[in-house]
């Protein structure tokens, strides 16, 4: 990479005026954002909930996931104040810094989990209203509620992440990025734990309920004799909608970080705003898109509707943007430099602008595109996992094997695309090429607010189609109109997959540049980057040579713990998974006319095996991705910490892919055989299907989806503490034994937290809930089910 400058400009840029006043416009459209997502509410609450029976299985997925979720932030509590002191303790231009970054921390993981627990809040008291719109009214009234109750999540992820980035910049001004580093990591580490916890959750209760029920008592999927349909219903709120919102939260909170970061150098003051005025249009345009999908008579299906919210809104935007880009910068770079922007850039900047968003939004655009043709029921790929259905589960393991690996090729190529294109528009100005990236994935933002509702639009289709099929109660044409909205609904969960990868890689990317800047300021306050001759300070200098031994092993390092820890994600599924197992099995065994419909199944004993277990596989992730970068950096340098970051995304973009194109295909062959195709439910290719959906579960829904802040919270922890390593390793403040005992307990730290994730055995035999540190709330939550 070009090597940057060692040091910012911000005594030279300056936020008075216009410009404060557009900031406090940002701020008022964001609660404006909230305020449609107030409507979207009452609208939502409104609609008709269906039998008592159907309101009396709702609400225990209602109790299941609330008490889960509860228990989830009270566990999580430690890791913020941990979190705030070390933040604290760490270097900054002054203790105003250190104290905002701290804070700021705390509001961005309190947003995030706000975002979350509004999404489940929502999601599990609209399930029910779209069984009753299915059985009532039919498709379009169904997919008109589950899609706006997906629009509120969106509000509140668009709305809440514009609002803290403005309120920063209105209190912090020129300091605003230091501040927002903390404020981005609070998003991110809250994000990962709760797309974690929640994956392990919904997938041990979907894998244990599909193994006894569908594999071996050949009952539907949510049959109510299942002891583990409650839990897998709960799952669905707590991993889909909870732990996709606070995702997708953190990835907008994280890109607007990286965008302001490099913003002020690239476009000084301007640099600053524009960044917040572009995802502001994104508000404005996501009301528009999620209010445009409205079922016509002649759509195939409910993604025809789903699709043209999102391309209007995508659409508008760009015009939108436009308009903005031309009436608020100028035409030449020479005019930002009186704003405080670096000299050396050429072109005009609000063309570059203009460019470098669109970029972004055909990114989004294209992803949407080829994500849905490869897990799409209509296209011929997950048709032909549905055709080695016919020869076993083997073929079927296979055939989702392929589909996902060569799918991950073109999504990392469309992206590397959409990064190397931005990046080229910058010319000769490394901080312009890093901005434009940033703001590509601004861009992407803009699109956001749609996306989330498309995520959130399939767990609701999903838990509605599941209460609909417990209760009994939906008519043969309910029935078939959950089961297409359930099958859109895996196809909506797989794009936002891919999408969200897409905004990780660039955000990645936009922070890998604020990282090198970083390590550059501290080593020109150490007064050695001029000295490029010096060997022990070349790497400072941007210079990330991979023949290097140290920068080689820190490559392989990064795409190792994504493997780590993608393994111990599906590990723990599998642990949790085998206990629930167990559970229902015994249940079926001991309690008398379960079969027959005469006996009643404890679900609550199989909640509460979930949340313990969910709960108690948290420890290891968090401590890897925040103690890695930490160990590698301390011990082998910032240029190795740099390769490790390169190895992280590039590896993690492929695996992501990989485990959710798969993952999502092997669902929708499942969906096309039950369907009717190759001999239908009941037949041995839909028992093949049902493996390979079994098997794709902890890929599409538990590791896949936590690579994508994993990645982020790295990124971040590297900024944190990267100029702690330059100034312990060279100029005055060296000092090679702290550096060696901040290593050796991060490394310490990290084995001892895998060695105490894989001491913990297989479940052998079913396990008595309630014993030890267990969710007895839960328990009780769904006892009167």
């Amino acid at each position: 990479m070009p090597r940057l400058s060692g040091h910012h400009l911000a005594s030279a840029v300056s936020l008075t005026g216009g410009n404060l006043t557009l900031v406090v416009v940002v701020a008022v459209v964001a609660l404006g954002a909230l305020a449609v997502a107030g409507y979207l509410v009452r609208e939502v609450l409104a609609a008709g909930e269906g039998s008592e029976n159907m309101k009396r299985i709702a609400a225990a997925v209602q109790e299941g996931a609330a008490a889960y979720l509860a228990r989830q932030f009270r566990t999580l509590g430690g890791f913020a104040v941990v979190a705030f002191f070390l933040l604290l303790a760490l270097p900054a231009d002054n203790w105003s810094v250190r104290i905002g970054r701290s804070l700021f921390f705390l509001l961005g993981a309190g947003f995030s989990a706000v975002t979350g627990y509004v999404g489940m809040w929502l999601a599990v008291r609209s399930n029910v209203r779209v069984a009753a719109a299915a059985n009532e009214s039919g498709a379009n009234r169904a997919t008109r509620i589950a899609f706006r109750t997906g629009g509120v999540v969106g509000m509140f992820t668009v709305g809440l992440g514009l609002l803290g980035a403005s309120i920063v910049v209105l209190a912090y001004k020129d300091e605003a990025p230091k501040v927002l580093e903390g404020f981005g990591f609070g998003a991110a580490l809250l994000a990962m734990f709760m797309r974690v916890g929640g994956g392990i959750f919904t997938k041990a209760a979907d894998v244990g309920a599909d193994l006894v029920g569908k594999v071996e008592k050949n009952i539907p999927e949510d049959d109510p004799r299942n002891a583990a349909t409650i839990a897998d219903n709960v799952g669905d709120n707590v991993g889909d909608c909870a732990g996709m919102a606070a995702d997708l939260f953190e990835s907008y909170a994280v890109t607007l970080v990286a965008a302001l970061i490099l913003g002020i150098n690239a476009f000084g003051s301007k640099g600053l705003v524009f960044p917040l005025i572009v995802p502001m249009i994104g508000v404005l345009t996501a009301v528009i898109g999620i209010f445009a999908v409205s079922p016509r008579p002649g759509d195939r299906s409910g993604m025809n509707a789903i699709n043209r919210g999102f391309f209007i809104s995508a659409a508008v935007s760009i015009v939108l943007v436009g308009i903005a880009a031309f009436t608020y910068l100028p035409s030449s770079f020479a005019d930002l430099v009186a704003h405080g922007a670096r000299a050396g850039a050429s072109g005009d900047p609000r063309v570059i602008a203009l460019i470098s968003v669109v970029i972004g939004i055909a990114v989004a655009v294209l992803i949407q595109q080829l994500t849905g043709y490869f897990t799409d029921t209509h296209f011929r790929p997950v048709k032909d996992v549905g055709k080695t259905s016919l020869t076993g589960p083997a073929t079927v393991i296979l055939s989702g094997i392929s589909l996902g690996l060569e799918s991950a090729v073109y999504s990392a190529a469309l992206i590397g695309a959409g990064v190397f294109g931005a990046y080229l528009l910058g010319g000769a100005s490394i901080w312009v090429s890093l901005f434009c990236v940033a703001m590509a994935g601004t861009g992407l933002l803009t699109t956001v607010g749609v996306i989330v509702a498309m995520d959130t639009f399939g767990p609701v289709s999903d838990n509605a189609q599941g209460i609909a099929e417990m209760s009994g109660d939906v008519s043969p044409e309910g029935a078939l109109v959950l089961t297409s909205l359930d099958a859109v609904g895996n196809t909506t969960k797989a794009i936002t997959k891919g999408i969200a990868i897409a905004t990780a890689v660039l955000a990645a990317t936009a922070l890998f540049g604020s990282f090198q800047d970083a390590v550059q300021e501290a080593a020109a306050k150490a007064k050695v980057l001029p000295d490029l001759g010096n060997e022990a300070v070349r790497q400072y200098a941007g210079i990330l040579n991979v023949a290097d031994p140290r920068n080689l092993v820190g490559l392989l390092a990064g795409a190792a713990v994504v493997f780590l820890f993608s393994g111990l994600a599906i590990n723990a599924v599998s642990r949790a998974a085998g206990a629930v197992v167990f559970e229902v099995r015994r249940q079926f065994a001991e309690i008398p006319g379960i079969m027959e419909g005469t006996g009643r199944p404890e679900y609550g004993r199989v909640v509460d095996i979930c949340t313990r277990d969910s709960l108690r596989e948290l420890v290891t992730p968090g401590l890897l991705a925040v103690m890695a970068p930490i160990a590698i950096g301390f011990s082998l340098g910032v240029g190795a910490l740099g390769s490790y970051l390169a190895g992280a995304i590039g590896t993690g973009t492929l695996m992501a892919v990989f485990l959710a194109n798969s993952g999502g295909a092997w669902d929708n062959a499942k969906k096309l055989v039950e369907d009717g195709h190759h001999g239908g439910k009941g037949s041995p290719a839909h028992e093949a299907t049902i493996i390979g959906d079994t098997v794709g579960d902890p890929f599409k829904d538990t590791a896949g989806p936590a690579i994508n802040p994993l990645i982020k919270v790295m990124n971040l922890v590297s900024l944190l503490v990267a100029p702690a390593i330059v100034a312990m390793s060279i100029g005055t403040s060296a000092n090679s034994p702290a550096r060696a005992a901040i290593s050796a307990v991060a490394f310490l730290v990290i084995i001892w937290s895998v060695w105490n994730s894989k001491r913990k055995s297989i479940a052998v035999k079913a396990e008595v809930p309630g014993q030890g540190n267990s969710a007895d709330e839960s328990n009780g939550a769904v006892a009167h089910v």
